[in-house]
């Protein structure tokens, strides 16, 4: 039966709402915290460093990953610099590419060196894994984020890529290797099996840890009342003759 106890990988929270951070921030079993513009549109956040402030104000004790969002690398890294000097937890997401697919390896490399923790964001491919992990100072922290989930919504399995990501970036022990877009609590411990470091996971997909390890007896009889209990609420009825 599946344990969280029995798992190495460490949970980080992913999302932009300033209450449900709050909250995860209470929970010893959430390690770190990680969001992006997309996340931080839905939330409505208007003001970046505004909220930016807030979170690591809740969050002084562990990683938290903000974004750049320009698409010119001088800018992108004038942005990182000072993402970066907003606290010591701070890692600074980068895209692996920008939006003409132009690789951000010299940026990334500049970063690093310089000692910007940086999370390098948005890999789908081993290859895209080597050449950041070649980019990657070995006197600086780092995150390297492959979405696991997005290769999975491609109907290839994200097990072996992200197996030989661990790999990849076994000569660089301050680098760590994030599971990134789970969709489901079984990624979790998919995640711990291939050795990976760290998966991130929306408060929609934490919500369900209770469940883990629970009695599928129960369960089934629980999915049945549900049934049962939602058909008595609409009013359903089907004449019979």
């Amino acid at each position: 039966m599946p344990d969280l106890r029995d798992v190495k990988v460490k949970i980080f929270a992913d999302g932009a709402d300033l209450s449900v951070i709050t909250r995860m921030s209470k929970d010893p079993l959430i390690k770190g915290f990680t969001t992006n513009p997309t996340l931080m549109r839905k939330a409505n956040v208007r003001d970046y460093r505004r909220f930016a402030l807030e979170v690591l104000n809740v969050v002084p004790d562990r990683p938290v990953s903000l974004e750049v969002f320009s698409d010119d690398f001088s800018e992108m890294e004038q942005q990182a610099l000072a993402i970066a000097s907003w606290g010591e937890n701070v890692y600074v997401k980068i895209p692996v590419t920008n939006t003409h697919g132009e690789f951000s390896g010299p940026l990334i490399k500049r970063l690093s060196a310089a000692g910007v923790q940086v999370n390098v964001t948005a890999l789908l491919t081993t290859e895209q894994v080597a050449k950041v992990a070649n980019c990657l100072s070995d006197d600086t922290k780092a995150f390297v984020s492959v979405f696991a989930g997005r290769i999975a919504d491609t109907g290839r399995d994200p097990i072996p890529i992200m197996a030989q990501a661990v790999k990849l970036l076994s000569s660089h022990p301050k680098a760590k290797l994030i599971w990134a877009s789970p969709r489901e609590l079984l990624n979790i411990f998919q995640a711990d099996s291939t050795g990976c470091h760290i998966i991130t996971a929306t408060s929609d997909v934490l919500a369900k840890l209770h469940l883990i390890g629970k009695d599928l007896d129960t369960f089934s009889l629980e999915t049945v009342q549900m049934f049962r209990r939602d058909a008595l609420e609409a009013g359903y009825a089907i004449e019979i003759s």
